[in-house]
């Protein structure tokens, strides 16, 4: 789902069941975004991207909600668009853009050049854990996120603390630049699996070919003892994790 996305992004910790409810309760300033998985037709791309455009200029240019669109470029999600909106509260809903031709534009000029909707979903990013304060400056020139999807075992949620505050103090502690975040996925979705969404942000391919010195940090941090117990704990916790590459269209977003 620039980036506060511009500022903080996602397009994403989400825990399960009941620990995800509880967090949503006691993280209630926690920065929020709303995000829709468009399946577009491939036929009608440049009507679409046209229509997209004069629609989050008109509409989701500014402040809550604002609109930034991205591409999905690996996996089985590829050549799909991610619409997402934010940073929000949930009281902003409560008077987003819906009168004064909203709908109907989205209606007439977006959804005959979409095949479907897929995964609408609200993402809550949990701040103490993630590292995206250092997007406030140079935000803007992320525009490639590396978002990693978690899948949480039932009754292991009780093991999320662990991992990600061992990952976050790990990742802050790095030398460099290494903007890092962490979101919560709101509502409980069935087996879809997409539990927590961890998001690295990154400003061109090129970077991908430097390696993070994670696994020396991790020692430098937490001891060598500890590594052996850190991936005994995600295997206990995860069941399954995958990646996506999203590709910031700055031409489709709101701004």
């Amino acid at each position: 789902m620039k980036k506060t996305f511009k500022c903080s992004l996602v397009a994403m910790c989400l825990i399960l069941a009941g620990f995800s409810s509880i967090q949503a309760q006691e993280n209630t300033k926690e920065p929020i975004w709303e995000s829709i998985m468009l399946v577009p037709d491939h036929t009608q791309l440049k009507t679409l991207g046209e229509n997209m455009r004069k629609h989050n200029m008109k509409y989701h240019k500014e402040g809550a909600f604002q609109s930034y669109v991205y591409n999905i470029s690996t996996g089985p999600n590829t050549g799909k668009i991610v619409w997402m909106m934010g940073p929000l509260k949930y009281s902003d809903l409560d008077t987003r853009p819906a009168e004064g031709g909203h709908d109907e534009d989205w209606r007439d000029n977006i959804m005959p050049y979409v095949k479907r909707l897929e995964q609408g979903e609200y993402w809550k990013e949990i701040t103490k854990w993630s590292n995206t304060k250092m997007l406030a400056e140079s935000g803007p020139e992320y525009t490639i996120l590396y978002t990693r999807y978690w899948e949480v075992k039932p009754d292991h949620g009780f093991g999320v603390d662990t991992h990600l505050k061992m990952a976050s103090e790990t990742i802050k502690a790095m030398p460099g630049v290494h903007p890092w975040g962490v979101y919560d996925n709101e509502f409980i979705q069935g087996n879809i699996g997409r539990h927590i969404a961890t998001v690295s942000f990154f400003k061109n391919w090129t970077e991908f070919d430097t390696s993070w010195n994670f696994r020396a940090t991790f020692d430098k941090v937490h001891g060598e003892n500890a590594w052996d117990t850190f991936i005994s704990n995600r295997d206990a916790t995860y069941s399954n994790w995958w990646d996506e590459i999203w590709i910031f269209d700055a031409n489709l977003s709101g701004n």
